[in-house]
């Protein structure tokens, strides 16, 4: 990969194909996309001109100005029967000039994005975050208003870059009574679908990926909670709640 930095944006290159689609088409597709750190947390992909279907593109005869990018004209796209308003930018005049001559869409607007045959959920994979997922004989129970609601020594712990450490734990080991299923569903692009509970009346503090993507199957079917909302003990230590977005 080729890396570039300007100011606080970062950029470079990636070999992987990506491919972005709505209404039932191919938008663009490419094997030169650009990873693009607009926020730090995660990149977004970036795509040459000449690998969008430029039909799709429809200028709104706006502008929309970034600090760091430039000043950026903002499309709608078409495709098929589907419209996604406001959908794309483009930076032709931009002060970082590896992305001059690219299109950015918006993520949630397209109907589905790939790299290269597997689909790909929320936002591109940082290749810098890192998933390991080790098993655990430590004596690991969860806590919600002093209640215990699970107590395992069979615990997978899923370390994740620039997250706290996760307690997977068996649902033999949970007490299913004191969790009440909800509707939410959120995805992630290392782990796949996640389905959650409400824990003695408390919305969503539990989680679990029925089946995960390949490289996190060794937490199918087990259940986590979160480590910001709740007290965890180690080994008989309270852990300290960490402070994240998930706080």
């Amino acid at each position: 990969m080729e890396a570039g930095n300007r100011g606080r944006v970062r950029v470079e290159r990636t070999a992987k194909r990506v491919r972005t689609y709505l209404g039932g088409r191919v938008v663009a597709d490419t094997t030169s996309a650009l990873l693009v750190w607009e926020v730090p947390y995660y990149p977004t992909y970036y795509f040459r001109l000449a690998d969008v279907d430029e039909a799709a593109l429809k200028s709104t005869g706006t502008t929309k100005h970034s600090p760091s990018r430039g000043e950026a004209v903002v499309y709608t796209v078409t495709s098929g029967t589907a419209e996604a308003t406001e959908a794309a930018l483009a930076y032709p005049d931009s002060p970082l000039e590896e992305i001059r001559g690219h299109v950015r869409f918006e993520w949630d607007a397209m109907d589905a994005w790939f790299e290269e045959d597997e689909q790909v959920y929320f936002h591109p994979r940082d290749p810098y975050t890192r998933v390991d997922i080790l098993p655990s004989s430590r004596h690991v129970r969860v806590e919600v208003d002093g209640v215990t609601v699970a107590d395992s020594r069979g615990a997978r712990i899923l370390f994740e870059t620039g997250l706290p450490a996760r307690y997977y734990l068996p649902k033999t080991d949970v007490r299913l009574d004191l969790l009440e299923h909800t509707d939410t569903v959120t995805h992630c692009p290392y782990k796949g679908t996640a389905e959650y509970w409400s824990v003695n009346g408390a919305k969503d503090l539990a989680w679990s990926y029925r089946t995960p993507l390949p490289e996190s199957e060794r937490v199918a079917g087990l259940i986590a909670f979160y480590n910001e909302k709740l007290d965890i003990y180690v080994d008989g230590e309270l852990q300290e709640r960490p402070k994240t977005k998930f706080s």
